[in-house]
């Protein structure tokens, strides 16, 4: 899954594509390099980001889905957002996933309407907000939390119709560094859930803070976290560096061969 961020303050790429000939040279690219999906986000979620209205988070984001889709009609685009009238939208505009990292909960009526949309959703953890989740990364068992979490939300999505559910860890999202490392080392617990993992470790705090580097020096890092997360059973991964992560999968499946 590659990410454009068509915001001006995301951690690794914010102003990089901020306009349409930007967003979809990023787009023919990923999808040359073998993206299966492009992950479109026009709210930055970085810790402490600026808080923006529904209307600018619309306006940010559709031109560049209906761009993608009118250009590369094959390409599965997923909306990043945890508003429901931004789903809406963003579907209604050509998108055919939904990746909420509120899990529902910063909008009541979002599982409403993926179940209205039958589109796939992700289902990230998180508690808070993205104005207020480092300040909430305290846990007496992150793995048994995060496995309640997950098992309380599964369960509530499916009720409300949502068929097809990912599940993701929220690397990076109300959790330290340790935790997140104790999560990526735990993945394979959550096989439990019986529904497919998505990993989002690209470029994160968890890998440029632990080796003392900057955001632009963490693919070696990213790319090492992600083999590894394979490994341990992750089925999506979620990445700036598309042509990297494919190699990774690709050496990965010549290994299982």
């Amino acid at each position: 899954m590659g990410i454009i961020n068509v915001t001006p303050d995301s951690f690794y790429d914010g102003g990089k594509t901020n306009t349409l000939d930007t967003v979809l040279s990023q787009a023919e690219k990923m999808l040359t390099d073998g993206a299966t999906f492009l992950d479109i986000g026009g709210y930055s979620s970085r810790p402490g980001a600026v808080d923006i209205s529904v209307s600018e988070e619309i306006k940010r984001i559709l031109p560049a889905i209906e761009a993608i889709n009118n250009k590369f009609p094959e390409a599965l685009l997923s909306v990043d957002t945890f508003r429901s009238e931004v789903a809406i939208k963003a579907v209604e505009a050509g998108a055919t996933l939904v990746n909420d990292i509120s899990g529902g909960s910063l909008d009541t009526k979002m599982y409403e309407a993926v179940a209205r949309l039958q589109v796939p959703y992700i289902l990230m953890h998180m508690k808070g907000e993205p104005q207020t989740m480092q300040s909430l990364a305290n846990y007496n068992n992150i793995i048994k939390e995060v496995t309640y979490y997950f098992s309380e939300k599964i369960n509530n999505a499916r009720k409300a119709g949502i068929n097809d559910i990912v599940a993701d860890l929220g690397f990076g999202f109300a959790k330290n560094i340790e935790q997140n490392f104790k999560l990526l080392n735990n993945l394979e617990h959550f096989k439990i859930l019986n529904i497919p993992m998505l990993v989002g470790v690209s470029r994160k705090s968890m890998i440029y803070k632990s080796l003392k580097i900057t955001p632009d020096q963490a693919l070696n890092g990213t790319t090492a976290l992600h083999m590894f997360a394979l490994e341990k059973g992750a089925k999506i991964l979620r990445a700036h560096d598309v042509k990297e992560a494919m190699e990774c999968i690709t050496l990965y499946n010549n290994l299982k061969k």
